[in-house]
């Protein structure tokens, strides 16, 4: 990987990651905003998708955490349990951006958020269940609060998420072509 690449991939890594403090502020405005929108899921989402799982695992850890410091939000309580659910979202995201391959470009897009979004939620809950909150978290808990009140987020991600991308490769402004060489 050239140097110019690599550097590109830190800049908009790192872009992503203060979009992780940035974005919730706009959304903790609105009562429960960040429980309903899930702001911080769109950078590490675009991310992953964008330079890989490397950088998208990255900023699924880096990104509240920096938050959680210079925000308070998550509070320290969630944060540890979102640590790994942005985290999984980079990395699946990536992964799959790696080896999903259709005719059309979109088409993969959109597989590789879908199952993103699905295997942090279901990572989330587990990791919930059996080590931050065992015994405290139910199944209906998980679904309410991972797809009924984030309901909006998700379409906010499904809607949005493609177009950003497809706008950032049009502009020719993310490698979006390489991420999965030279690993």
């Amino acid at each position: 990987m050239n140097t110019m690449n690599y550097t590109k991939k830190l800049i908009i890594t790192a872009m992503c990651m203060a979009l992780c403090v940035v974005l919730p502020l706009a959304f903790h405005s609105i009562p429960d905003g960040g429980s309903i929108f899930c702001p911080m899921h769109i950078p590490v989402l675009l991310c992953g998708i964008m330079l890989g799982p490397v950088y998208g695992i990255i900023c699924g850890i880096v990104g509240p955490l920096l938050s959680s410091v210079i925000t308070q939000m998550p509070p320290m309580g969630y944060l540890p349990p979102m640590m790994v659910e942005l985290a999984v979202y980079g990395l699946v995201t990536g992964i799959m951006m790696c080896f999903v391959h259709t005719k059309k470009y979109i088409t993969g897009l959109y597989i590789s958020l879908v199952v993103g979004m699905i295997c942090g939620r279901v990572v989330a809950g587990i990791v919930k269940a059996l080590i931050f909150m065992p015994g405290a978290i139910t199944l209906q808990m998980w679904a309410t609060s991972h797809f009924v009140i984030s309901f909006p987020g998700i379409i906010v991600q499904l809607i949005f998420i493609p177009a950003i991308v497809v706008a950032l490769k049009k502009a020719k402004f993310a490698p979006l072509n390489d991420n999965c060489k030279n690993k």
